[in-house]
């Protein structure tokens, strides 16, 4: 299965320098409880601006042009078509996790999605390419909670990709 992960502020905002723009833990947390023993793929600048460090307990899937690029601990591919070849053998789910161009090329395969909505406008660089809505139906929608480490009101969404009657 293929599915998409990101948070966004009330503008889509989804980046600053291939960074978040906000420090918000508990949807950290989220991600890590939803990806964990798992597959994310993300592009080169976002895989840097993590550090070039793949994350524990998941395999990491980095997609550049570059063929020449390499780096320790992932798996590296070139195309959208490695990666869907990939998901196809995957027991588990391989979520997409960045950036905007990478969300767009696989927007179109996605059997899920699961947004974060941060209900604050922060500065970025990058947002989130558009979603055609209509193709897609909320399934669950959950309030986060507000605390002296998480500031700003947000909430988690997941959406299912609607079936069409042929």
């Amino acid at each position: 299965m293929l599915a998409a992960i990101w948070a966004q502020d009330e503008q889509g905002t989804i980046g600053k320098e291939n960074r978040l723009p906000w420090h918000l833990p508990n949807d950290l947390k989220f991600f890590k409880q939803m990806t964990e023993d798992n597959t994310i793929v993300m592009g080169r600048k976002t895989f840097e601006g993590m550090g070039s460090r793949p994350l524990p307990n998941r395999q990491t899937i980095v997609l550049t042009r570059d063929k020449e690029y390499r780096a320790e601990g992932v798996i590296v591919f070139h195309t959208v078509e490695e990666v869907l070849e990939y998901a196809k053998t995957f027991a588990g789910i391989t979520f997409i996790s960045g950036g905007s161009a990478v969300y767009e090329d696989f927007l179109p395969y996605c059997d899920v999605l699961y947004r974060t909505v941060i209900n604050h406008s922060f500065e970025g660089d990058t947002k989130f390419p558009a979603v055609a809505w209509d193709e897609w139906t909320l399934i669950n929608l959950s309030e986060g909670e507000q605390d002296e480490n998480n500031h700003y009101a947000y909430q988690f969404e997941t959406y299912q990709r609607k079936v069409i009657a042929e």
